[in-house]
């Protein structure tokens, strides 16, 4: 009998463990290899500002979806930053440990 209560107790202590240990990990990429192209219009007009964007990153370490969640006040400068993360290759994020489809939030600094 009393192996039977050790048992059930180690187990649901490595159960525990294991769950506890697992984390979601969002996808990343490496910024100095990665950078957005500043566009000429937005140069002439001397634009500045700073864009927050999310990315949906495929197990692979593709872009299946973008979006602005905060402009940065200009259309060109926003359009030019997402255009350019999601031509960039990923390292896939992870959930419970396994690779897998996360979303990576991203901001770009767009500085004269």
């Amino acid at each position: 009998m009393k192996k039977i209560s050790i048992r059930i107790i180690a187990t649901a202590l490595i159960a525990t463990g294991a769950s506890a240990f697992a984390a979601d990990v969002p996808a990343s990429f490496d910024a100095k290899n990665c950078r957005a192209e500043y566009p000429k219009a937005s140069l002439m007009n001397e634009e500045q500002g700073n864009v927050s964007m999310a990315f949906l990153v495929a197990a692979d370490g593709s872009v299946m979806e973008s979006k602005v969640e905060k402009s940065s006040g200009f259309k060109n400068l926003d359009k030019a930053a997402v255009k350019a993360i999601s031509a960039c290759k990923f390292k896939p994020g992870t959930k419970d440990g396994a690779v897998a489809q996360t979303w990576a939030k991203v901001d770009y600094a767009w500085k004269l």
